[in-house]
């Protein structure tokens, strides 16, 4: 993959993180409170709805695009069910008129029902409809499917301020339910030769029962990490409140920022490091690589730790508490980024059953760890949990990693992450009262890790100085 399809792939993460980081805190200043946390609680439902209803043969159109000729038939055959199937689920939930809508808003009504399916059906289609142009290496395009409903949804709420539209529930879940159905259309059309061909397409039930024996086993893991990611909202949402709900969408929108780290990083690195085990050469590279990215991520903790007070002048003051739990927050894509590091050894050895249980490991912790702490510290609690226990999800798929291939130095490693992860979470629960020590210590790790990592940062300084002066 050359640089500038890189940079292609690499501007939807990257714009999607930046819209999502104005989306929520623009919300917040224009919708109630609990509204906020509804909509959080629908933007997991759409990823959930996604994740269940491909039933795992989104990766397996993935796996197999380029081992068929017939595209358009393979396209049918991985879409076809998962599309079947949802709009029966659909159809069965709409039976119960404001059902849908009772359940993930705590409010019946038909009207928000509809638009909850809608929003799922053609969050679905567009998930098939980027892969198209994802495996046809149309980065730009596909780039869009990750950017274009967060841009949409900015548009639509300015355009709700400027109008004077009514603050309501229903106009925020249609403004999301709008982006996502435009979304689609946009993708229909830019995929228009590859469906349109798929539609009179043989339609073989024995390459379907091909596609789900890959598909099918990816789910329980896919699951094990949409549950690490996404089921502290589900228990605030039941466990606690809207409010607090509110309040914890809004830290982790502020951490999704280091996201970008994450997906640019994910991107380059597994085409990379893959090559280097294939050739066995440069695989000294490995090590290195990590001692960079933990230099960056403690970098990143402490100076989250020692500036997120400023997040208060761009929030209402009902969020105040946002500035506690937004470092802990910064745990999934710092931990996972790291973790992309170390794991390498389970890919090479195509064991995935090893990282599969190394999301269930880390599932359980969180699920233990919500019901332990969210009825008592409420979104404070849910971002310790999951800070925690993507700490967990590293070491373990780390631990894997050598088992199954090689050796690595890791006490470095582990002291700083596992530092760095605790005084995340002291602040977090204990900031607030704390007062001046919390900063002090911040900056106590960020000055030991300068004298740890002054090589990385030195030859990191001098590289980015060479690229300015050229």
């Amino acid at each position: 993959m050359t640089p500038r399809k890189i940079l292609s792939f690499a501007i939807g993460p990257v714009g999607g993180a930046l819209f999502g980081l104005i989306t929520l805190p623009l919300v917040t200043w224009f919708f109630a409170q609990e509204d906020v946390g509804r909509l959080s609680m629908l933007q997991v439902t759409l990823s959930f709805g996604v994740l269940l209803f491909s039933l795992g043969l989104d990766q397996a159109y993935v796996r197999e695009f380029h081992e068929r000729e017939n595209k358009p038939a393979l396209l049918k055959q991985a879409s076809f069910p998962g599309l079947v199937l949802l709009i029966l689920t659909l159809l069965g939930l709409l039976c119960f008129g404001g059902g849908i809508s009772e359940l993930l808003f705590g409010i019946s009504a038909v009207h928000l029902s509809l638009l909850v399916a809608l929003a799922l059906l053609a969050s679905f289609i567009s998930r098939f409809l980027s892969l198209v142009l994802r495996m046809n290496e149309r980065g730009l395009a596909y780039s869009m499917s990750q950017l274009l409903p967060k841009f949409l949804l900015v548009v639509l709420v300015g355009l709700y301020v400027l109008l004077e539209a009514d603050k309501t529930l229903t106009n925020l879940v249609l403004a999301t339910s709008a982006s996502f159905v435009t979304v689609t259309i946009v993708f229909a059309w830019n995929t228009r030769d590859e469906w349109l061909k798929a539609i009179p397409a043989p339609f073989d039930l024995s390459e379907v029962k091909s596609l789900l024996r890959f598909g099918l086993p990816l789910i329980l893991g896919g699951l094990a990490f949409w549950g690490l990611t996404a089921l502290d909202k589900v228990f605030l949402r039941t466990l606690s409140s809207f409010e607090e709900l509110a309040v914890y969408s809004v830290s982790v929108s502020f951490a999704a920022v280091a996201t970008i780290l994450q997906s640019v990083f994910s991107t380059v690195w597994a085409p990379t490091v893959y090559k280097w085990a294939s050739s066995g050469e440069g695989l000294e590279n490995i090590e290195k690589t990590t001692r960079f990215v933990l230099a960056l991520v403690v970098l990143i903790f402490c100076v989250a730790g020692l500036s997120s007070w400023l997040v208060n002048y761009f929030l209402p003051s009902s969020y105040k508490s946002v500035q506690w739990i937004v470092v802990s927050c910064l745990g999934f894509p710092l931990l996972y980024t790291l973790s992309e590091t170390t794991v390498v050894g389970i890919g090479v050895s195509r064991r995935s059953s090893f990282a599969m249980l190394a999301a269930l490991i880390a599932f359980g912790i969180n699920v233990a760890g919500n019901i332990w702490l969210i009825p008592i510290f409420g979104a404070k609690g849910a971002a310790v949990s999951t800070c925690f226990s993507f700490l967990v999800f590293f070491i373990v798929r780390t631990e894997f990693s050598i088992y199954l291939w090689r050796k690595m130095p890791r006490r470095l490693l582990y002291t700083y992450s596992i530092s760095a992860v605790l005084l995340a979470c002291l602040f977090t629960l204990y900031g607030d009262g704390l007062g001046k020590l919390m900063p002090m210590i911040w900056a106590a790790l960020a000055l030991i890790s300068f004298i740890s990592f002054r090589r990385e940062y030195i030859s990191t300084f001098k590289f980015i100085g060479s690229y300015i002066n050229t």
